[in-house]
């Protein structure tokens, strides 16, 4: 295992084209800065070799939770040469990332099985090293199982799923893991099934989020990004010493995002994700950054990008505006202020006379920005003013009259809410835009970017952060007489999701996607069954959300992210050029006219990070690059995807544009099944939160239980699209059935296995299904596990490809706890030792069994717990690997059904089995009852009819062993016959098991008589005197009249209690006689 600072080094060489290159087209300037950068720290020639004295200069600032996660830390190895070929990465082409360099034993698994299965099950020995043969091996790879042209012969079409891209620059957290948990299911099972599966692993650069952190650690050292401008005009060297340019502001966070990226897909591959790391993808790579460009000119092509003037909502602490999707509402107190309008004097313009209207508000500060006031036009109260113009409060810049608006009159107002008369206020409430423009009414903005005040509220108030100038504002018209009053009001809060402050509306020129066409087929998508969304109550949000779709903002006053490929012209604001590259942009200008030195300024802003990651299902696999290529590309083969496994919450955010985009700009849907998963909660359903301490983080769970168990936990007893109550206990039974599965290999290689010879051990490599001519010789429990096995196959198969996932896990659970270790291991053993009569064939048979049900489960259970499955799977007698197959795995292994055909199985068997599960179940439950010592064997007589007599005879020994009976003192009799009557006749306990099936338990066996009824007569007479008690104190007055009624009321259902013992207690004395 490579040290954690090894480790670290290893995640960051695997960033570092991105750290160095981006985009080279769009984003040419920042590489260039990025690279001068690095260069300046170093006096090497090489870019790679200067990267990485640059890379040792930086402090490793990573934080990985839990004591034990640095140690489980999984990583790749990229050399000097692999990078500097990556740093000259244009974008033009699209490549993979070479495979890990073999850093650990290549035949893992014959190490593995030549150190036997040693002491109990303790994941930290091995998970790690799997994982690491696993992905050196190339067992990721769509091909790793078998070759294209095998998969083609076969007909198995590729499985594609692409991996929702986490933060480049987050940490592991519960959303993460149910995704890799339920991903891996489905990549694992189609892989077993011989498809080529393809999960595409990324991250996404985060704009918002990772910029902020820089922006947070400038605030630290008193410092901020500006623009050219800005520090132009800086007042002095001081003030300009605090401003930071923007390629500056750049290299920070390229700095910033290598010294904190990576982490995460380590963190990932702890919990086993299967995913094929040469084709991962960070969503500002030089290939991606150039299919951001494609799609953005395409689509302006089209005429479904413009940039226009609308109501966006403004983030003032990010300084950005951000989506609708962006947006959380809260219920929040605050106030409902209301003030007088007072009406304007029809003779003199900005003359005040007595009459006014009463309005309400909860923002006073947008009074400045008002341009007109609204009430209904059936509104009686009202109707006289309608027409008549009123004034605006504290308007008055110095010339003595306040500015006035008019009184208009629209259906909109609700005449039941606040005073009946609405401010209108279309610069600052989306509502209100879409009144003003109905109306043609001046649009005002009152703000700037920061949400300070600008001039247009007069000297009184230009500069103050919006919530000051409420106060003053308030303060200045309750002087000035117009307020009227002020009371509590619960209101609807819109917060910034990645900020928290709260958002403000206003009118800007953005750059917006046209997504009514766009969203009717996406829309059509899953109505015509090309998408399925899985559960399928949430078609009705999709066409809810998609019939009533706003344009789409994707542009955000930001520096981190792919710069808007447009160019302004010759210092113009209006015209402009939209090009793939600064290049092409030059081309354009000087084909439309322009001269050949014609200056050119790229937009500013950056495209919003949904734009780049809603490409994600075709950008990853080589769109642009690759389209008309032939099939055997990544981009052919692999696009469209077949599956999208992600949380119900970011259905609109992220899927519903993906599908938008890739119908558009690829013509097809990008993907054919949404499978949508619930959120993960704490145990008791609450949101998980810091403040409330109850936060369970999944590498502190996968070092204290193994990565199977989370897995297995967040996977099992839970549907699709239902939240997922995250129980501790339910992980600690997960890891104690890891044990049971470890424990019950352990028997199986260990004893049934011990000292055999080479070639029987060679011959129970399991190769395929038990065919039914074998089936038929085996005997009854032999055939009622393989049959059982054999449902559990198909179902299990089933489930997984309906994507009832959960339902699938649990039943591997029940089958291998209840059925195999408890039943047939069990009932093995009497064929296995000669001491319970077994030896020779009958326990070759049962070797032969064990190996093949063990086996069979282990590929069950395999996608599910991949790493203990895979470490004991070694430890059984094996097939030999194909040649085509990466390595001798049992991901690669073949899936117990690997067709639709149908396995052997027989009804008849598991009916008469269960009958004698249900024989040894009643005399167990009779030892319990009649308290028989546990190694005590007692005599037993058991009635049956027919063959199911013939079928308890032949496995009395198995009876024997499991019922603990005395062999001297088993009969098993025909029913109605001489003996049957018998024992019906004798002193003993008479067991009904089913119709015609009873066992006869003689009393002096289960019970000593004298002993029994001694101990039964003290517990009579203890249970007496508490009787006489209890009720000697309900038949006192006083207490009766003065205890609470629930008092007594308890003493009364003590007193039944303990009266039901007492007759029971009654009734067994009189049985003993």
């Amino acid at each position: 295992m490579p040290s954690n600072k090894t480790t670290t080094q290893r995640r960051r060489y695997a960033f570092a084209a991105a750290h160095l290159a981006s985009n080279m087209l769009a984003f040419n300037h920042h590489c260039q800065t990025a690279l001068a950068f690095t260069l300046r720290r170093s006096s090497s020639s090489s870019p790679a070799a200067a990267f990485l004295v640059h890379h040792n200069s930086i402090k490793n600032s990573r934080h990985i939770t839990a004591s034990a996660a640095s140690s489980r830390l999984f990583s790749s190895v990229t050399t000097e040469q692999e990078l500097a070929k990556t740093i000259s990465d244009d974008g033009s082409t699209y490549k993979l990332k070479p495979r890990p360099t073999p850093t650990h034993d290549s035949q893992y698994d014959l190490t593995n099985l030549s150190n036997g299965i040693q002491g109990s099950y303790d994941p930290t020995l091995f998970e790690s090293q799997l994982y690491q043969w696993w992905e050196q091996a190339g067992c990721f790879e769509p091909d790793a199982k078998q070759s294209a042209a095998t998969s083609s012969t076969n007909g198995k079409e590729p499985y594609v799923l692409p991996m929702p891209p986490p933060n480049v620059t987050g940490r592991l957290h519960m959303g993460h893991a149910i995704f890799v948990a339920l991903q891996d299911v489905l990549a694992r099972f189609h892989r077993m099934r011989g498809r080529p599966v393809l999960w595409t692993p990324g991250t996404d650069h985060a704009g918002i989020a990772t910029q902020l952190q820089v922006e947070k650690a400038l605030m630290v050292e008193g410092k901020r990004r500006a623009t050219e401008e800005e520090i132009a005009n800086a007042s002095s060297d001081e003030e300009r010493s605090k401003l930071v340019p923007r390629e500056e502001f750049l290299e920070r966070v390229w700095q910033y995002k290598e010294e904190q990226g990576g982490a995460i897909t380590s963190q990932l591959r702890s919990l086993g994700a299967s995913a094929d790391w040469t084709r991962e993808r960070f969503t500002m790579d030089p290939a991606l950054s150039v299919g951001v460009s494609e799609a953005f000119v395409r689509l302006h092509e089209k005429g479904l990008v413009y940039r226009g003037t609308y109501m966006v909502n403004w983030s003032p602490g990010l300084m950005t505006a951000v989506s609708d999707l962006e947006v959380e509402y809260s219920e929040e107190e605050g106030k409902l202020y209301y003030f007088k309008y007072v009406v304007e004097d029809e003779e003199e313009e900005g003359k005040a006379t007595e009459e006014f209207l009463a309005v309400a508000t909860t923002r006073p500060e947008t009074i400045f920005g008002d341009t007109a006031v609204c009430v209904n036009p059936e509104d009686e109260r009202y109707s006289h003013l309608i027409g008549k113009r009123v004034l605006v409060p504290m308007s008055d810049n110095g010339d003595g009259k306040a500015r006035s608006i008019p009184i208009i009159a629209d259906e909109y107002v609700d005449m039941e809410f606040g005073t009946g008369a609405l401010k209108i206020t279309p610069g600052h409430d989306p509502n209100d835009y879409e009144l003003g423009k109905k109306y043609n009414l001046e649009i005002m903005n009152v703000m700037n970017k920061d949400a300070t005040m600008n001039e247009k509220c007069g000297e009184n108030y230009v500069g103050l952060d919006r919530f000051e100038a409420r106060e003053k504002l308030w303060s200045d018209m309750e002087g000035a007489g117009l307020v009227i009053k002020a009371e509590p009001h619960m209101q609807r809060v819109p917060r910034s999701q990645r900020g928290g402050e709260i958002i403000e509306p206003l009118v800007s020129k953005q750059w917006f996607v046209k997504t009514e066409g766009m969203g009717a087929k996406a829309l059509a998508a899953v109505k015509d069954g090309d998408i399925t969304i899985v559960p399928n109550r949430f078609e009705k949000v999709w066409y809810g959300w998609l019939t009533d779709i706003r344009d789409w903002c994707i542009s955000r006053q930001l520096w981190w992210g792919h710069r808007i490929p447009v160019w302004y012209v010759a210092g113009s604001e209006e015209e402009y050029i939209v090009a793939r590259n600064a290049e092409e942009a030059k081309e354009k200008a000087i084909e439309a006219g322009h001269p050949a030195d014609v200056a050119l300024r790229q937009e500013d802003d950056v495209l919003d990070t949904w734009f780049s990651s809603g490409l994600w299902p075709f950008a990853t696999v080589g769109w642009p690059q690759d389209e008309g290529k032939d099939a055997s590309s990544d981009l052919a083969r692999f696009y469209p995807g077949t599956c999208l496994e992600t949380g119900y919450d970011i259905l609109f955010f992220w899927v519903a544009r993906m599908v938008m985009l890739g119908i558009e700009l690829t013509d097809v849907s990008p993907f054919k099944v949404i499978y949508l998963h619930g959120l993960v909660r704490a145990a008791d359903g609450s949101k998980m939160s810091k403040t409330k301490g109850n936060v369970v983080d999944p590498l502190d769970t996968v070092s204290e239980y193994g990565a199977d168990s989370l897995r297995y936990s967040l996977v099992t007893g839970v549907t699709p699209g239902q939240d997922i109550p995250l129980n501790m206990d339910k992980i600690a039974a997960n890891k104690a059935f890891a044990n049971k599965l470890w424990n019950c290999c352990k028997f199986v290689t260990g004893n049934a296995l011990k000292d055999i010879d080479e070639e029987e051990l060679k011959s129970l490599g399991v190769s395929g299904p038990i065919d039914k001519v074998e089936f038929d010789t085996l005997p009854l429990p032999e055939r009622y596990i393989i049959s059982k096995c054999h449902e559990l196959v198909e179902s299990v198969t089933e489930d997984i490809e309906k994507y009832q996932l959960g339902a699938a896990g649990s039943k591997i659970y029940e089958f291998l706890w209840d059925q195999y270790a408890d039943w047939y291991i069990e009932i093995s053993k009497t064929r296995l030792y000669e001491g319970f009569g077994g030896g020779g064939k009958d326990a070759k048979t049962a070797r032969r069994v064990l190996v093949y049900i063990l086996d069979t489960s282990m590929r069950l259970l395999h996608p599910y717990m991949p790493y203990v499955t895979e470490q004991l799977w070694h430890h059984l007698p094996r097939v030999p690997k194909t040649e085509e197959m990466a390595a001798h795995s049992l991901m690669l292994a073949d899936w117990p059904q690997m067709d639709d055909a149908r396995l052997v199985q027989d009804k008849d068997a598991i009916a008469s089995f269960e009958c004698f599960q249900a024989l040894t179940r009643s005399i167990r439950n009779a030892r319990s009852e009649y308290n028989v010592e546990q190694g005590k064997k007692i005599a037993a007589t058991i009635v049956a009819p027919g063959e199911l007599k013939d079928m308890i005879e032949a496995e009395i020994n198995s009876l024997i062993m499991l019922a603990k009976l005395d062999p001297d003192q088993v009969a098993v009799v025909e029913a109605g016959s001489v003996e049957a009557n018998a024992a019906a006749e004798g002193d003993s306990a008479q067991l009904v098991v089913q119709e015609g099936v009873e066992a006869y338990l003689p009393m002096a066996g289960l019970v000593d008589v004298e002993k029994e009824k001694q101990r039964l007569e003290k517990q009579s007479a203890k249970l007496a005197k508490e009787i006489e008690k209890l009720a000697g104190r309900l038949q006192s007055k006083g207490f009766v009249d003065k205890a609470p009624p629930a008092v007594v009321d308890k003493a009364k259902a003590e007193l039944a209690e303990l009266e039901d013992q007492a007759s029971k207690v009654d009734a067994s004395l009189k049985a003993l006689g």
